[in-house]
């Protein structure tokens, strides 16, 4: 295994759920430090890695590190305990599932139970809700789970490591969005690699809590000020069954990094990275955003007095479940789609639509 896949594997295998990065962000931060001149970290645990960190001109690329996850919410008398959500994350596919709960006396195992199909009433089944499903511990009381070490506010995460799919696909859980923490490490291996020198500062950062809110990415860009933003997410693989690509548009996992239209994406940005696609002959995908594109993207574009920024997507199958599945050649082809974008960029670019 490649030190790149053994960092890949490493990092999207550790938890890193909403508000609880650290862990996360010191693997991420360890295996980018030879690829920069400097980094640093803001109070909320952005990880930023720089650059040419004397260049007047800052350039983000960016992507978020946090997952989806759940709280201990309630522990009743029996011992079974009731949770609430960390970001989006999924009811329907809860029952059935091993967790981690996260104590300060480390992890401790729990299951999401369910009643058995043998109990259950044809036509008549409970549908998983919030209200109805809940981690099993192996406690009978609620004195017996907190000497566990578990209370209200411990943090939840599945038990899923990451596999590979017929030698093509990578699946697993967070993808969304550590593989784009995985991609902008990578840009910044092959900049370093290839010896060239910028002629401007690259900000790398990998910013916490975009799934409750944009919020880490709204703290960095005010910190950083910079003068232009490349944000790499996900996006729907709609080829699956059960999606509609009348409503979500047609995005399919193998074919190229998915490129956004909307409101918060510079379109002279934008037009730049197809360029830069099209010169370098990398297949690309098109996608629209209605009032927002809920990424990054929005954080930055509309962050100090308006930084041109632009957003280029990872198509993913069955996002926030345990099971997202993503190319490995779009991995490749995003990478490389930023690397020479970046190269070829020009700091002296006027990004004003009206001059």
């Amino acid at each position: 295994m490649s030190p790149e896949q053994s960092f890949l594997y490493k990092y999207l295998n550790n938890a890193s759920p909403t508000g609880f990065e650290a862990s996360g962000q010191q693997i991420w931060l360890d295996y980018i430090k030879p690829y920069v001149d400097s980094y640093f970290t803001d109070n909320y645990g952005t990880a930023v890695g720089v650059i040419n960190e004397d260049a007047p001109y800052k350039f983000v690329i960016e992507a978020h590190a946090d997952e989806i996850s759940w709280f201990v919410n309630y522990i009743k008398d029996d011992g079974y305990i009731y949770v609430r959500r960390n970001g989006g994350s999924d009811h329907m596919i809860a029952p059935s599932m091993r967790v981690n709960i996260h104590t300060d006396k480390g992890m401790i195992p729990g299951v999401f139970g369910w009643p058995a199909i043998h109990v259950r009433k044809d036509g008549k089944e409970d549908a998983p809700t919030l209200d109805n499903i809940f981690i099993d511990v192996g406690a009978s009381s609620k004195e017996e789970v907190e000497k566990m070490g578990i209370h209200v506010g411990c943090v939840i995460t599945f038990r899923d490591e990451l596999i590979e799919l017929n030698e093509k696909y990578y699946s697993g859980r967070a993808l969304d969005n550590r593989i784009g923490g995985y991609m902008i490490a990578q840009v910044a291996r092959k900049i370093k690699e290839s010896g060239k020198k910028l002629p401007f500062g690259l900000y790398v950062v990998n910013a916490v809590q975009e799934e409750i809110g944009l919020r880490g990415a709204q703290m960095i860009a005010h910190k950083i000020k910079p003068n232009a933003a490349i944000i790499t997410d996900v996006c729907h693989d709609t080829t699956s069954p059960m999606y509609n690509k009348v409503t979500s548009g047609d995005q399919v996992a193998g074919k190229g990094p998915v490129l956004t239209y909307g409101a918060s994406v510079h379109k002279k940005l934008l037009d730049l990275i197809i360029q830069t696609a099209k010169e370098k002959e990398i297949p690309f995908q098109r996608s629209a955003a209605s009032r927002v594109t809920g990424t990054d993207t929005d954080a930055f574009a509309y962050s100090n007095e308006g930084v041109p920024s632009a957003l280029i997507s990872l198509p993913l199958k069955y996002m926030h479940t345990t099971v997202e599945t993503a190319s490995k050649e779009d991995i490749e082809q995003v990478i490389q789609l930023m690397y020479e974008f970046l190269l070829d960029f020009d700091p002296k670019f006027d990004f004003r639509y009206i001059s």
